[in-house]
């Protein structure tokens, strides 16, 4: 049995964070205004490359001396660290950050330009059927039937759930959300969402009625700072609390545990897709930037289609 004892990682000098870092941190949060997620795991990537190149000996050469070469090593080590996906995520914040001080001439090249990361899988995103939805959308007045919540509680969760299912909202977006952004006579909401980006939102129907049932029953302030999704004290309802409040109903509705608030805005575009709404539509509901983006929602539309076809037809 070996009695080596593995190699101490190295903490990041605040020197280092306050020269390299926090300028760059400063501009991802002001002049991009990407959200505190985004900078937070632009950090992660960047203490992570810190740490590598402060064992490999290289820190000290300076950041404006290294070569692809060196930064390929990198890349083939945090393989065996990180999955494909987290490693893509890693180096597009690294070869943001690289960029940021080239840009400032602070370095004379990008090395982490063209530098070849292994392919990512293709996933389809998860989705709730509409059968499954409606399922996990009864859960809160049930158990306010059963007497298992109070009222506050049971109409608070429904609205968090029909406003990410009726509006395709991110959970960030959500939870963002003031009275003053709702028009209620049309039932659009003005959305913040990446980038700081504002786009109009239908809440349907369903959703506009339960959060008229919420703020005239249970809402204290409905100014147009006050927020509407909020816990019991009145105050905005944190994100974490969303993720757990879904765990939740998902349970109730016996689906997967594993579905986070995220997966009914991957539903919502599915069931707009599946009943003939178009791309270019849907990628605007969404806020994307890119159709392509969007339009992995067709693949799924697709292989739902394919799966019918498979089941139904005699020649399938």
């Amino acid at each position: 049995m070996s009695n080596s004892t593995p190699p101490t990682i190295p903490e990041i000098p605040e020197s280092v964070l306050q020269e390299w870092w926090q300028p760059f941190a400063d501009y991802l949060a002001k002049e991009k205004r990407y959200s505190a997620y985004t900078v937070r795991n632009y950090r992660q990537a960047f203490e992570d490359f810190y740490r590598w190149l402060v064992q490999a000996d290289l820190w000290t050469i300076g950041l404006g001396e290294l070569d692809s070469r060196m930064l390929r090593d990198f890349v083939i080590e945090a393989q065996r660290r990180y999955g494909r996906r987290t490693l893509h995520n890693h180096v597009s914040g690294l070869r943001a950050f690289m960029k940021f001080w080239l840009l400032r001439g602070r370095i004379r090249r990008n090395p982490f330009t063209g530098i070849p990361l292994p392919k990512l899988e293709k996933r389809l995103p998860k989705f709730l059927t509409e059968e499954q939805m409606k399922r996990l959308l009864t859960g809160p007045l049930r158990l306010l039937e059963n007497e298992s919540i109070d009222g506050f509680t049971a109409w608070r969760d429904r609205l968090v759930m029909e406003l990410l299912y009726g509006g395709g909202l991110r959970v960030s977006e959500l939870v963002g959300l003031n009275y003053g952004a709702i028009d209620f006579e049309s039932g659009v909401a003005r959305v913040l969402g990446k980038g700081r980006k504002e786009r109009l939102c239908p809440l349907g129907k369903v959703a506009l009625t339960v959060l008229v049932k919420f703020r005239d029953t249970y809402a204290r302030d409905t100014g147009p700072t006050a927020p509407i999704v909020i816990t019991s004290r009145h105050l905005r309802l944190p994100v974490r609390q969303v993720q757990l409040l879904l765990k939740r109903y998902l349970s109730l509705a016996e689906l997967p545990h594993d579905l986070t608030p995220h997966k009914l805005r991957h539903s919502y575009a599915t069931h707009l897709l599946n009943s003939g709404a178009d791309l270019r539509l849907v990628q605007e509901l969404l806020g994307h930037v890119q159709l392509a983006t969007t339009q992995i929602y067709t693949h799924v539309s697709v292989a739902r289609l394919q799966e019918i076809y498979a089941k139904a037809h005699p020649r399938a």
